[in-house]
């Protein structure tokens, strides 16, 4: 079966974990790279072997010779570049988040289907073995009943002219490092019904720091703490009428963590097979792209993300408590 041809829209940093990946398996080649700057998309290739580099994102596009892109552009250049990139008849690995607006994210899965295109948001972590077992264990009673989630992920952000502290460029706390949480507590607890939330605004505009609470069906209540004015840190608890289970390092599983099911005085760690999340996260891309998978993470994961995000935002800009 012919590797998939695979193009980076941009040098970003995170690139890496996609060449990382794409070396492990013989479903992806990492054939392009595209820069605004040539200079750095010649170095690039040079860099990383690749054979061939664009001196611009609309060169890169009209590159017959790949047959998907990666978009790895700030938040802000998510959307407009994943419809280019859909319309020039490539299928699109959008990094997360895609959008805090569900308009775009309606437009972008629209197209995509309309182009007969695969259109995925790059949430990697949804791809590990971890992830679906901590799902497995709230569904299939473990804990008892469940009543109440909660997520935290967090860094310290002292550059503030990092992209993540551009307000022009969809940054925050929240869409950076925050939109994990809301994936986690959705992926336990379901689609909110109704949020509240309070945010700590930096000198740029931006939400350095945005906690939430949600309300879901059946009564059960989360709560989500993204920041960036906090030391490293990542933790995803479910509580149930019978007990908990707490993943130590739900996000970022190669930082190390273990997997936690407790019972009243009993503690016991749960095993979790070895396995590399990006790659995983590419093999299911070429799968569905082929038609032999369906993606992971689709139109209406991408549209409980955005509407869930955008209501966290109302939220936490009127003080009020919002429907989503």
């Amino acid at each position: 079966m012919k590797a998939l041809r695979l193009a980076l829209l941009s040098t970003a940093r995170i690139n890496g974990e996609i060449l990382r990946a794409a070396a492990m398996t013989d479903r992806v080649d990492v054939v392009a790279v595209a820069s605004r700057n040539g200079a750095k998309a010649q170095a690039y290739e040079r860099e990383h072997r690749l054979e061939r580099s664009h001196a611009s994102y609309d060169a890169l596009l009209e590159d017959d010779n790949v047959d998907a892109v990666y978009v790895s552009l700030p938040n802000g250049l998510h959307h407009e570049w994943s419809l280019r990139a859909l319309a020039a008849g490539k299928h699109v690995l959008c990094e997360k988040p895609y959008s805090r607006r569900p308009a775009e994210v309606e437009e972008a899965f629209g197209l995509a289907t309309r182009a007969g295109r695969v259109l995925m948001e790059a949430f990697m972590y949804r791809h590990h073995p971890q992830t679906q077992k901590v799902r497995d264990l709230v569904e299939g009673g473990a804990i008892g009943e469940l009543r109440a989630v909660s997520a935290a992920f967090s860094f310290s952000l002292d550059d503030l002219s990092n992209v993540r502290a551009q307000p022009e460029l969809d940054g925050g706390a929240l869409m950076d490092v925050g939109c994990y949480c809301v994936s986690g507590v959705r992926l336990l607890a379901g689609e909110p019904e109704r949020v509240s939330a309070e945010q700590v605004l930096g000198s740029t505009g931006v939400d350095m720091a945005l906690y939430g609470t949600l309300r879901h069906a059946d009564g059960v209540v989360s709560q989500i703490a993204a920041s960036f004015l906090a030391p490293r840190s990542q933790r995803l608890e479910a509580v149930g009428s019978e007990g908990a289970v707490v993943a130590e390092a739900p996000w970022r599983v190669d930082w190390g963590g273990k997997l936690v099911v407790t019972r009243g005085d009993s503690s016991e760690i749960v095993p979790v097979e070895p396995a590399d999340a990006y790659r995983l996260q590419l093999d299911n891309f070429a799968a569905a792209i082929e038609g032999r998978a369906e993606p992971l993470l689709g139109r209406a994961d991408a549209l409980g993300q955005a509407r869930t995000i955008s209501a966290l935002y109302r939220a936490a800009e009127s003080g009020s408590a919002v429907t989503v």
